[in-house]
């Protein structure tokens, strides 16, 4: 009833996942030519050659999108196997919540050190 129900909200959230997650894994296709052309790029360079190549503001913002790309990706491929493998509600509310609180974590964290990077060296 609650399923077929029009009013219900029931769903919306799985498919907005599911095309958040379609859309990021697309776009990490693109982030992972982009990566693998940084690491080649960088690969043998002593650290001035890194910073310098990390200050360029185009390659500092590319791997910023990057980063949270790939955050928002891994949240909801998480929160499928959390919602997949761990049955018992309180369990699986604190483990989505950890999941998510790993998800912000990281990429705040990430785009913080490539700010100071960029503006301090």
């Amino acid at each position: 009833a609650t399923i077929a129900n029009p009013k219900s909200h029931y769903g919306h959230g799985g498919t907005r996942n599911f095309v958040v997650q379609r859309l990021t894994g697309a776009l990490n296709i693109g982030f992972t030519l982009f990566l693998v052309w940084f690491v080649v790029r960088l690969a043998g360079a002593d650290r001035a050659q890194m910073l310098e190549v990390v200050r360029n503001p185009a390659i500092a913002i590319v791997l910023c999108l990057l980063i949270v790309n790939v955050a928002v990706h891994m949240r909801i491929g998480m929160h499928e196997v959390i919602e997949d493998y761990v049955n018992d509600g309180p369990r699986n509310r604190l483990f989505n919540g950890l999941n998510t609180a790993f998800a912000i974590l990281v990429p705040v964290l990430s785009v913080i050190s490539l700010a100071k990077i960029v503006f301090w060296g």
